[in-house]
């Protein structure tokens, strides 16, 4: 477990009718644990930028919540019941070349970004890995901005990054992810339909530091991590600053 970039949100509350936040926290403990796998194309010629990175790993978590596979009798419904009723675990692995294209066999979703690739796959056993996704690496999904980070347009959610936190790219594409995921949950039904409309036009920026007390005391949703790898147990890692959740603080 050490060596995954394993991230949990804990004690989170959420408004949404289908937030698994509205069970009792112990019943997502004791229920079998589920992860969701995420997987960065990261060729050695052109890794994508970090941002780019971050950002397309949490519209791909937002892809797949929508995707019809994910809901009714849909083939994925079930597993994504079960990782919803359990810890909400991502895990973020990485592949170029023959991994990426044999990671692509597998049922998915890939999402593009400006540059940067990631494919999503329905929930999985913590146990239970595809042999495809198991052998990819953890380890090496360091990435860098050639150039900071631009503006952010007005009325688009941003996902805030502590500035006090070091994380690597993995752990910040499966936190970005979590914070993606929290909004989506407490968002109205027009509200939802807005944003998928849209792309899920999102932003990921490390918010000053001047501003981040004010930010995760906010009443936005906050990603609290479980603390399993880089990081504290318990440390606010991401803030969801969705225009529509903004309106109702």
């Amino acid at each position: 477990m050490s060596s995954q970039h394993v991230n949990e949100t804990t004690d989170v509350p959420a408004v949404g009718a289908d937030s698994p936040f509205r069970r009792e926290h112990a019943l997502r403990d004791e229920a079998p644990q589920f992860v969701l796998p995420l997987v960065v194309r990261i060729e050695k010629a052109e890794p994508p930028a970090r941002t780019d990175a971050l950002e397309t790993a949490a519209r791909a978590v937002l892809v797949l919540l929508t995707d019809e596979r994910a809901h009714g009798e849909g083939e994925w419904a079930r597993a994504v019941r079960d990782w919803q009723d359990a810890r909400i675990r991502k895990v973020v692995r990485r592949a170029r070349g023959a991994e990426w294209r044999k990671a692509g066999t597998l049922p998915g979703v890939t999402v593009e970004g400006r540059a940067s690739e990631v494919r999503v796959f329905p929930p999985v056993p913590l146990d239970g890995w595809p042999k495809e996704l198991a052998k990819l690496q953890v380890s090496g999904t360091d990435l860098d901005d050639p150039e900071p980070a631009g503006p952010v347009e007005p009325g688009i959610p941003v996902l805030w990054l502590n500035p006090d936190l070091d994380m690597s790219a993995g752990k910040a594409m499966a936190q970005a992810g979590h914070a993606a995921q929290l909004a989506w949950w407490e968002l109205t039904a027009a509200e939802r339909a807005l944003w998928q409309a849209s792309g899920f036009r999102l932003a990921v920026r490390t918010a000053p530091r001047e501003r981040w007390a004010e930010l995760s005391g906010s009443g936005l949703p906050v990603v609290r991590d479980a603390g399993f790898t880089e990081i504290a147990p318990g440390s606010c890692t991401v803030v969801s600053d969705h225009p529509a959740l903004r309106a109702r603080l």
